[in-house]
């Protein structure tokens, strides 16, 4: 019966995305609906990482076939602590969705896409085999595909087609990947599979087969030199959309890179680890200059997606347990806080009605509270202490250099700058300076557009100032990782 609890965070919102189609022009009720269920979900989550927390991992074996046998689920701690992260961020999002979406917006799905979205971001977090990893990915896939073209203009056409090719072409190449992987070692299981990859002790062909992964997580990751998709697709829907893809789309990428170079393909780290590091490096040098370079606030926000999956792999290639809790830890803070930046620059176009930041200047004037917010924000995210950010990039250099890899320390710190000077930029040019005579306050608006700002960064200061709480779980889910034998074991009780 406790098993059960593994599938509850997919099938909830499943079923109540299914519902949501049926009330969808009903608008008051089916927002009312979204919210409430959306607390509901976030709060039987919270007990599931509960009691992961204090008994273990919680696996269920779908019909009762015995895995390998049949579809498993494992809530591990991993996977429950970046489920709860989900739901605190789709949480934000159903409440500051009615105000930033237009009523034909809302009522054409958005609800049944966005508990798509949340219910296959969940399932591939908590999925224990990778054929299932792939469906849950095209779930979450399917629902992005409708809520990017949410709305119809010009520009969200455009980027749609860019996003749908590219995701087609990595499913294309994840499915029959792993039915290279099957012809191989006979299963798609992931303990089964780690455990028979681990009796030939990963000979060749598993290695290319395992590259041939690196090649599709990376790309939905946005990883060098695979980003070059990613910064205008995530600019052109609306924002509360924009920060749902933010925070989650790419994490998907980063946590199946994390599973499955943990687990499974660890026998060549001299090769494939080490390749992630160098790839982590250029992915931070391009990325951060990326931010640097654009004047679209916007922009500016998804490009620093790309250094911060740096930083992630950097912590996956290191290989060694500082360096995974580094990954954890700075996945989470980093989730959050794209979150917070993505509805704070969305709030910032709506108020000024531009998102070119030549042409704002003063906010601080008629929004001082929304400045203070975005300003706090940009020290999480450049990893400024005491807040989230800087535990994380701290574990992730604490583990490159107990690896030796100092260089990619320095540029993991010359890119922190970068990033700190581009979010910086909005901050001093945006709300700064001269006050903007032919803006009209919003007051209404902008207060409506901070409470789940508010909430978001509450989390992410928590993380940063409570880290002595936080620290130790997270250290175990490092620990846990650089022993693969334990997931193998609580998988197929062996």
């Amino acid at each position: 019966m406790i098993s059960n609890l593994a599938v509850l965070p997919i099938v909830i919102p499943l079923i109540a995305g299914v519902i949501a189609i049926l009330i969808h022009r009903k608008l008051t009720i089916v927002r009312r609906f979204a919210q409430i269920l959306t607390v509901v979900n976030t709060i039987v989550v919270a007990y599931v990482l509960f009691y992961v927390s204090q008994n273990g991992a919680v696996v269920l074996e779908a019909g009762d076939w015995m895995a390998p046998f049949g579809i498993v689920l494992v809530a591990d701690l991993l996977s429950v602590v970046l489920v709860f992260t989900t739901n605190i961020i789709a949480l934000a999002c159903v409440f500051y969705a009615p105000k930033s979406l237009s009523d034909q917006q809302e009522e054409f799905y958005f609800y049944t896409f966005y508990f798509l979205l949340i219910s296959g971001v969940s399932g591939a977090f908590i999925t224990g085999d990778l054929f299932n990893l792939f469906v849950f990915f095209e779930v979450l896939l399917m629902a992005s595909y409708g809520l990017i073209v949410l709305g119809g203009e010009k520009v969200q056409l455009r980027e749609s087609i860019k996003y749908v090719l590219i995701n087609l072409f990595s499913s294309m190449l994840f499915v029959t990947t792993i039915a290279f992987l099957y012809s191989v070692v006979g299963t798609v299981n992931m303990a089964q599979i780690a455990q028979r990859v681990g009796e030939v002790e990963q000979t060749g062909v598993l290695t290319a087969i395992g590259i041939l992964l690196f090649f599709v997580f990376g790309t939905k990751a946005a990883l060098f030199p695979l980003y070059y998709w990613l910064p205008k697709p995530y600019i052109a829907p609306n924002p509360v959309v924009s920060a749902l893809f933010g925070a989650l789309l790419t994490k998907v990428g980063i946590y199946s890179l994390l599973r499955v170079f943990s687990i499974i393909f660890v026998h060549k780290s001299d090769i494939t680890h080490e390749l992630f590091i160098w790839i982590a490096a250029l992915t931070l040098i391009f990325g951060a200059i990326g931010a640097m370079s654009t004047n679209n606030i916007k922009l500016i926000v998804a490009y620093n997606i790309i250094p911060a999956v740096g930083f992630m792999l950097l912590g996956i290639g290191v290989y060694n347990s500082t360096g995974y809790a580094g990954t954890v830890y700075y996945l989470v803070s980093d989730m959050i806080i794209k979150a917070v930046l993505f509805l704070l620059v969305g709030a910032i176009a709506y108020l000024t009605g531009t998102s070119d930041l030549r042409k704002i200047r003063g906010l601080i004037h008629y929004y001082p509270f929304l400045g203070w917010l975005f300003f706090i924000a940009a020290l999480v995210l450049a990893g400024i202490p005491p807040f989230s950010g800087f535990i994380g990039k701290l574990l992730l250099l604490q583990g490159a250099i107990e690896s030796d890899q100092i260089i990619v320390a320095l540029i993991g710190l010359a890119a922190s700058l970068l990033i700190l000077l581009s979010v910086m930029r909005i901050f001093i040019r945006g709300f700064w300076g001269e006050k903007d005579e032919s803006i009209i306050p919003d007051k209404k608006a902008a207060r409506s557009f901070a409470l789940p700002v508010v909430f978001l960064l509450f989390f992410s200061i928590l993380l940063g100032v409570g880290a002595e709480w936080f620290y130790p779980s997270i250290a175990s889910i490092g620990d846990y990782l650089m022993n693969p034998e334990t997931y193998i074991q609580s998988v197929l009780k062996e």
